[in-house]
Order: C-alpha cells, then structure tokens, then sequence
C-alpha cells in the first residue's frame, strides 16, 4: 500500500483518494518575472515523479500547476526593463514550459494563470466577505481576518500569538489584526489593475492558488504540493481562505518538497547565488537533473555541486550500460542463468514498488535497479544473447521511465556511435586476455576523439565529452 507524508498530520499516511482512481493533484509553479532556476527545477521534477508512478499505480492523475503572472516582482521588474509586465510574463512562461520539456516533464493537465481566473478570483474575495472572514479596508484593500480562523496555523504547526510576537510587521492602520493577510490590493498610478466592487485593483498573491485550485479542480483536492518554503506563509493562508469559503477541508495530502543548496547555502534569487535551468542544460543533458533529485529524498535539502552532479552522470551511465545490445554471435548462457535474469527483473520490480510505495523512496529505487543492471551486464560478459537478456532490459527501461529517465543510448556523435560500440566491444575483448597496452590505446585514442570511457564492475559506458 502507497504511504505518503502529509506535512499536516506530520506522519506517513495510507493514501486514499476522494474518488477511486482518480488524483487532482494542485501544485504551485514559479512567479515569472526572471530565469527559472534549478530550484524550480526540483519542485517541478519532484512532483513528475510523483504523477508518474501514481500513473503506474493506475491513477488518473489530473495534475495543475499554475503560473503567477501578476505579481509585485514581474511588476518591478517590467518597470526597470522598460517593458509590459504581461509580456515579460508571458515570455517567461514560454521559456519555462520549453524547459520542461527538455527536463522530460510532462505537460500538466492545466497550467491556470492568476490574470485569466480573475472572475473566480473576486468572486471568492466576496465570498470571503459575506462570511465575515474578509473584510474592506478604507484605503481599497481587501484583508483576510485571521482572528476569526480558529485553525489558523494547523499547516505550520505555529500559533497566532507566537506569529505576532515573533514578526516584524509594521504598523497598518488599515488592518484590524497585524497579522491580516491581504486578498485583493487597491491599484497603484502605472499598475495592471481590473475592476472589483472595492474599485480598480489585483489580486494577492494567496488568493490566486485558492481561486485557481476552486476553478480547476473543485472544493476538496487529495494532494496539494510545493516547496517546504510556501509552507508559511502561502499554504497556510491558502488553507485558511479556502476552507473559510468553502467550510471543507482543503487538502487530504500536504506534499512538499526540500530546498536545493548551492555549497550549504539555500539558492534563491535574493542571495544572488542561481543557477539557472537554462545554463544547466547548456552542459547536461536533462536525466542528470533527474537523477540527482531520485538519489535523495524528496522531502531533505538537496545539495547542488560539481560533486554531486558528476555522481549522478557516473550513475545514469551506469544504468545505460545494462541496455548496450549483446555481443554478436553471442553462443548464449546455461538455461539456469538465464531463469535466473528473468527472476532478477521480477524482484527487482517487487523491490521497486515497495520503495516508492513508501514515501516516493526514489533511492531505494534506484537501489533496486542497479542490482538489475549488475545481473544484465553479468549475463552479457558470461556471453549472454540479446534474446537472454533483453526481456530484463525492457524490466530496467520501463522501471526507469516510471521515474521519467529517458536513458537515452544514443549519443551526440550520430553515424559514428556504431563505430564506437564496436571499439568499446573490442577494447572488452583486449581486457579479458589482458593485453592491457592494445585496450589503453583504443581508449586514448577515443579520448582524443572526444570520447570518454567510464569502466566499472558492470562493464564500460562510454559518453561523448
């Protein structure tokens, strides 16, 4: 049975779904006023992987990432550049989605955007009004009352009083309690602004998700997800809202993912220290991305360095070498060993699921299909036959693909890649009859070419420089 942290409850819980077989699955996406970075990389993957295997469970997963595309950023932003904040949104949003599909994420079923659910969006602050959790200020902005939330905090595990006590919040005499969280704010001389019943204004930046998740999906969601930064206060004060409106609970599931360090230190934009995803795939290819993320847990903080990076391309070679093709003419192994591959391919996809059943525990996942590319490249040193062993390479691509690896055998050298196959074969062959002076001259001469052998216990990949 699938187990998943619900940061709401603090604990791993059975996962069960409002309707059989169906998941609506709400999760927040970037603010588009610059680059998109590797952080939002790591939301965005962390999330693929959950729908993926979600999907191999059997669900169907409708899935919504919303874009945040009117904002105080995007609006300072476009006032320093000179241009108009739609279309330095809508430039952004373009460059990501281009991204996405680079890192092999697949499309969400909708990608809502705040200026297109403006409707739904004062229609919810007025709700929230008639209620008597809203409020008008005179000044034209609309204020949630967190006084009258008696669960206000649940999600955070913070308590009203300590928020107060520990924030540094100015003075506003437009709100009743300091702690007041603005839903709708009044315009500004040179802003984007839409006509409400408190006058010309936007929207703030809570009240979009809640809007678009209500318009999207419905009153009541199974997973909501984001980075453990949104925690508070933006999933708290959607929790808030939301549940204030509609008087159910929100989210069965609270999901979130860890920050991405750069050397210890938490990457963001005001610290200075991105790296953006457009520069990353400028000299990776996107599984490397992936695969740093499914080496850790989901839920930690991971570290983004040259180390780390090159342990995960050392990794993702690694599970490519399983799927080289045979040797030809390859006379074949005993039937026993080969019941025995077969075998491997069945415990490795028992091990599988029960690793993602428990958490999304992508490393020991990943665990599970390293022992299969060690027996599938042991078959093929022992002279194994493409037919031997292709039954527990299609096991091994499959299982990767639920994990979105593309293992891509196909390098960048084109009508030459035959050609290095076959000196990588033979170069195998020079090994095992140890003339170790023959196989180091094909591997310098491939170095020279640009090609670069990795060898290990599980035989040699290879890569293009």
């Amino acid at each position: 049975m699938l187990k998943i942290y619900n940061t709401l409850t603090r604990k791993k819980e059975p996962f069960e779904t409002l309707e059989p077989g169906i998941v609506k699955m709400y999760v927040c996406g970037p603010t588009v006023y610059s680059d998109a970075h590797v952080g939002h990389a790591m939301s965005v993957l962390v999330f693929d992987i959950i729908r993926r295997y979600l999907e191999y469970k059997g669900y169907q997963v409708r899935h919504v990432m919303n874009f945040t595309d009117v904002d105080d950023k995007i609006i300072d932003r476009a006032n320093k550049l000179g241009v108009d904040p739609f279309e330095l949104a809508e430039n952004y949003i373009q460059e990501f989605k281009n991204q996405l599909e680079a890192l092999n994420v697949l499309p969400a079923t909708a990608n809502p955007r705040a200026t297109q659910t403006m409707e739904q969006i004062i229609q919810m602050v007025q709700g929230l009004i008639d209620k008597g959790y809203a409020y008008p200020a005179p000044n034209g902005d609309v204020y949630f009352r967190v006084t009258k939330d008696e669960d206000y905090g649940k999600l955070s595990g913070r308590r009203l009083e300590d928020m107060q006590a520990g924030a540094r919040i100015e003075v506003d005499d437009n709100k009743e309690h300091p702690m007041d969280f603005a839903l709708w704010k009044a315009a500004k001389p040179g802003e984007p602004a839409w006509d409400s019943p408190w006058g010309k204004g936007r929207p703030g930046w809570h009240i979009e998700c809640s809007a678009m998740n209500l318009h999207e999906l419905g009153e009541q969601i199974d997973i909501h997800g984001g980075g453990n930064d949104l925690i508070f206060p933006h999933h708290e004060n959607e929790i808030a809202q939301s549940e204030c409106y509609t008087g159910k609970p929100f989210a069965r599931y609270w999901v979130h993912n860890g920050m991405l360090q750069l050397g210890g230190e938490k990457m963001s934009k005001s610290l200075g220290n991105l790296v953006t995803i457009k520069e990353f795939l400028s000299t990776h290819e996107g599984d490397v991305m992936r695969m740093l993320i499914l080496n850790g847990n989901y839920r930690s903080p991971l570290t983004f360095t040259d180390e780390t990076i090159a342990s995960a391309e050392r990794a993702l070679e690694r599970l490519k070498s399983a799927l080289r093709p045979a040797a030809a003419g390859a006379a074949g192994i005993p039937q026993d060993q080969a019941q025995a591959l077969e075998q491997r391919a069945r415990d490795t996809r028992a091990a599988f699921e029960s690793a993602m059943d428990d958490d999304f525990n992508t490393a020991a996942a990943l665990a599970a299909l390293f022992d299969l590319v060690r027996a599938i490249n042991s078959a093929r040193d022992a002279d194994a036959s493409g037919e031997q062993i292709q039954p527990a390479q299609e096991t091994l691509r499959e299982l990767a693909g639920v994990l979105g690896l593309r293992l891509d055998t196909q390098k960048s050298g084109g009508d030459a890649d035959p050609f290095v196959d076959l000196l990588v074969e033979i170069r195998g062959e020079l090994r095992k009859q140890k003339l170790w002076a023959f196989s180091d001259h094909i591997r310098d001469r491939l170095a020279e070419l640009g090609v670069v052998l990795e060898d290990s216990k599980d035989g040699t990949a290879w890569r293009w420089g």
